[in-house]
């Protein structure tokens, strides 16, 4: 399965005094590039939340290394560091289309999914088939973005 990079443009409201885009929207970009991704993969997050499960973000980091202005054009790919049996993480490179490219930044998210009474799902066991569309993410088996 080929999984699309997502791509967005920086709105205005984004940016900060110093006229380029706020540190926190680069976490908001990566939720909807998340959410985009898992779409893809025949699991829309309305499909996890149908199914009795949550998933809270337990980690996220994000480095920063050359800013995003206004209607600038950036494409983020996503794949997958790591899958284990409560928990995965993402990472997310976000390229800067309108500067020829150029890696902006680069961050990860740690998920679990929890039951709606609060216990963890192991991902393994009680989500096969979405354990088995993760491997699509994996960098070195084809998940090209």
């Amino acid at each position: 399965m080929e999984i699309k990079p997502y791509i967005r443009t920086a709105k205005y409201y984004e940016t900060d005094q110093m006229g380029i885009i706020h540190h926190s929207n680069y976490i908001r970009w990566m939720e909807e590039a998340r959410i985009d991704v898992l779409s893809q993969m025949g699991y829309p997050y309305r499909k996890f939340e149908e199914m009795g499960y949550l998933s809270p973000v337990l980690h996220a980091e994000c480095e920063y290394r050359k800013s995003v202005k206004f209607d600038d054009e950036v494409k983020i790919t996503v794949s997958l560091q790591e899958l284990g049996r409560v928990k995965f993480t993402l990472r997310y490179d976000i390229y800067n289309l309108s500067e020829g490219g150029v890696l902006s930044a680069y961050g990860t998210t740690t998920h679990c999914f929890l039951k709606s009474n609060g216990r963890p799902v192991l991902i393994d066991k009680e989500m096969k088939e979405f354990s088995k569309a993760m491997e699509a993410l994996k960098p070195e088996t084809g998940g090209k973005q």
